[in-house]
């Protein structure tokens, strides 16, 4: 059985390493990789062959939508007419909308990048083992933890 396991800092791994040596894994069934983080930063606008669900135009359009109708219907009452503050009203709620995608984005891209899986350690044990490791690493701040046995993944 091979115990895959999630970790964000590397004190955690060494302490759940030597937790693991003491409960009789022998050091040749272990193995952790330490993961390299992406350099480059998330782009703003997605294509139609790469999208990460962060849409950028979405909110700009409904903005100016809303802003554009709003003031085509008041500007009956001001002075330049409907259509013009119609467009007055649809350029100004765009640059409202991309404004605010722009701050969201901004905040999730950084959200995105401080948190996230630095370490991933492998365990080869028996199947008698799988719930004291388990146990184990949940106890050391695990993020994530599968056991594969036979071909199959189980754990949370």
């Amino acid at each position: 059985m091979i115990v895959v396991a999630t970790f964000e800092n590397h004190l955690f791994v060494e302490l759940a390493i030597s937790a693991l040596r003491q409960k009789g894994i022998a050091p040749h069934h272990l193995f952790a990789v330490p993961l390299d983080r992406r350099t480059e930063p998330p782009r703003l606008l997605d294509t139609i062959h790469r999208a990460d669900g962060l849409s950028f135009l979405d909110l700009a359009a409904i903005f100016g939508t809303c802003f554009m109708l709003l003031g085509s219907i008041y500007g009956y009452v001001l002075t330049w007419g409907p259509i013009i503050w119609g467009i007055i009203g649809a350029v100004g709620g765009i640059g409202l909308g991309l404004l605010l995608k722009w701050r969201l984005n901004r905040k999730a891209a950084r959200r995105q990048t401080n948190m996230s899986a630095e370490i991933v350690l492998l365990i080869r044990c028996d199947e008698e083992q799988w719930p004291l490791i388990e146990r184990l690493l949940w106890d050391h701040h695990a993020l994530g933890l599968a056991g594969i046995r036979d071909g199959k993944a189980s754990g949370r």
